[in-house]
Formats: structure tokens, sequence, C-alpha cells
């Protein structure tokens, strides 16, 4: 009896130490592991500074022409006789287009007759064989007359503007001009443009305000001639800044003697600023947040690291110019192990 009441003790106790055990090891794994996740992460940093850097800003545009007129007549009627083509090169005052005339014509009768009338009762008038009143009435007749001939005779003679290049034409001789906008969505008989020089318009953060001048030169290239860069100069400056978009708008003309930009193509500009001072920083260090656009990078302060949100501006090869956010002078910048880091994480910073 005494034998299996010893046994029992015995097999008892060893159950007991077997499942103490793997507690004891479990407890000693995460005792292990929390001191793991205090641990020191060793670091390299370099004190952030400003740095003297060319600053280039550019901007993708379109080509636009430096003029560019649809003519129409300013009431509808038939085309009688259209002299140019797509294509065509015209010349400054260069006949375009011309309107039916009958009224026109009809017009210019009765204007004749007013004006005979008119030197009639002059004469009368001066020998008191008429009333002033009479003189005057018909007076008035022929000055309205005449200013409808003058402008019924520039409103069906058209005329090109400025010299350039016929880009559209609408209608053919003998159809009616409406008024209203056609197959090509314009109310217009012809199209002329001027495409030398050309022009862009650009939209500028507002930042840039106070340091966009008329006169600036600009640089640019477009897609379509890989190999080649243009040189422009900025012009005009409007004067107010759109508060949605919080930038402004500049034009740039740029000489085409060549003719090898024509309006529509795609290009990219790129004004010099001068030298500037900025933070710029290795873009190694710069990381970016899963699932936004988020930039930030890492500091220490008081042997923690510390997370700072930065906005990045302009690249030069392996760096980043830093143009906004919370990094600032004098901050001691990670620039190795940063992508091991969280906030407020300890790190030890190695030579």
């Amino acid at each position: 009896m005494m034998n299996r009441t010893i046994l029992s003790l015995i097999l008892t106790g060893g159950i007991l130490l077997a499942s103490c055990a793997p507690k004891e090891k479990k407890a000693g794994a995460a005792a292990a592991g929390a001191a793991d996740t205090t641990a020191a992460i060793p670091v390299k940093v370099m004190p952030v500074s400003k740095t003297k850097i060319a600053r280039t800003i550019d901007y993708t545009s379109t080509i636009q022409a430096y003029e560019e007129v649809n003519l129409a007549p300013s009431t509808p009627g038939r085309v009688d006789k259209i002299y140019v083509e797509v294509g065509d090169r015209v010349q400054k005052g260069q006949k375009l287009f011309l309107m039916d005339r009958t009224q026109y014509y009809a017009n210019k009768i009765q204007l004749a007759n007013l004006e005979k009338d008119l030197s009639r009762l002059d004469t009368l008038l001066k020998v008191g064989s008429v009333k002033a009143q009479l003189y005057d009435q018909t007076k008035a007749q022929y000055e309205v007359m005449k200013t409808n001939v003058e402008f019924m005779e520039e409103n069906t003679l058209l005329e090109a503007p400025f010299t350039g290049i016929i880009t559209g034409r609408y209608l053919e001789e003998g159809e009616l001009y409406s008024g209203a906008p056609g197959m090509s969505g314009k109310a217009a008989v012809v199209t002329l443009m001027q495409i030398n020089p050309v022009k862009i318009i650009v939209s500028i953060s507002e930042q840039y305000f106070p340091m966009i001048k008329n006169g600036m030169k600009v640089r640019l290239t477009a897609d379509v001639y890989p190999d080649k860069s243009f040189e422009g100069i900025i012009f005009r400056v409007h004067p107010t800044i759109d508060a949605m978009s919080r930038s402004f708008r500049a034009e740039i003309r740029i000489n085409n003697g060549t003719e090898l930009l024509r309006p529509g193509m795609f290009a990219r500009t790129y004004i010099d600023m001068g030298e500037v001072e900025a933070v710029v920083v290795p873009a190694s260090t710069v990381l970016l947040q899963e699932g936004t656009n988020e930039r930030y990078v890492f500091v220490v302060e008081n042997g923690v690291a510390v997370r700072k949100t930065v906005t990045l501006g302009q690249r030069f090869d392996d760096r980043f110019e830093i143009s906004g956010g919370d990094l600032k002078e004098g901050d001691s910048l990670v620039t190795d192990g940063q992508a091991r880091l969280k906030n407020g994480q300890k790190v030890e910073v190695s030579r």
C-alpha cells in the first residue's frame, strides 16, 4: 500500500514538472522579444543645411498661334467668292472672301441720290427757298446711309487683319452663311493664324509670382524634336492669382522662323530662376507612405527617431529639394537605417 502511494506521488510530480517547463520557456522568449523591441537601432545621420542651387521650374503646355481669328461677316448671307484655300499664306490686307453684295449696291444707289438731294437743298437753303428743317432731315438720312454703306462694304469683303496662314475653310462658294456653328464647330468662313511667332501660356505656382517678370528668357522643348530646344521670352504676366489652383498665368513668345513649331504641339517649358538657397537632401532619405502620396524622413532627437513629413521640390540627380514640411535647418537627418525605423523608436548614432 505504501509503495503504491509513493509511486503515485512520483508520477504526479513528474507531470507538474513537465507542464511547468514550457511555460517557463515561453515566458523567457516573450521577455527576450520585449527586449528586442526596445533595443536601439544603429543609424547614421547628417546635419540639415541650406545650399545654393540653380533654380529651374518646368511646366507642360500646348503651343498656340500667336494670333488667331475666325473670320465671318456680321450678318447671314450667301458666300459669293472665297479667294483662299487651307494652307495658303496671306499678307495683311489681302482679300479672303466676298459675300453677296446685292443690298450693298442698293444702298450705294440710295446714298448717291441722297447726296444729290442734299447738294440741291444746300443751294436752295442759301437763297431761302427751303426750310432748314427739311435740309437737316435729309442730311441725317444721308449720314445714316453713308454709315450703312461703309459698314456693309467692310463686312461683305473680308480682308486679312494680319499676316498668317489659312488653317480652316468651312464653306464653299454659293453656300449660305447662317451665323450658327457648322460641322466644324465654328461660326466662321475661314480661320487665320499667325504661326511666326507662336506662343504658349503656362500656369505658374503663386510662390514664384514676385520673381516672374516680362523679358525673362525661357527654354522650350517639343517631344517631336527630341534633339532640339527653342528659346522664348515672357511678354505678358497676368496680374491675378487663381483662387482654386493658387497659380497665375504667363504668356511666352517663341520666334518660329523655321516654322518647326505648330499650334497644338505638346511642349515643356523651363524657366531659369537663378541661384537660390534651399534645403537639399539625399533622395534615399525620403520615404513614401504606402497607399498615399505622403513623403517623410526621420530625424534624431534626444536618441529617438522622429518622423517628419516633407514636400518635395526639384530633383537634382540623386538629391531632392525640400520645398515644405516639418524638416528644418539644423535637424539630424537619418541617412542610413531609416527603412527600419518607426516614430519614437530608440536609435544609436554610429559614425
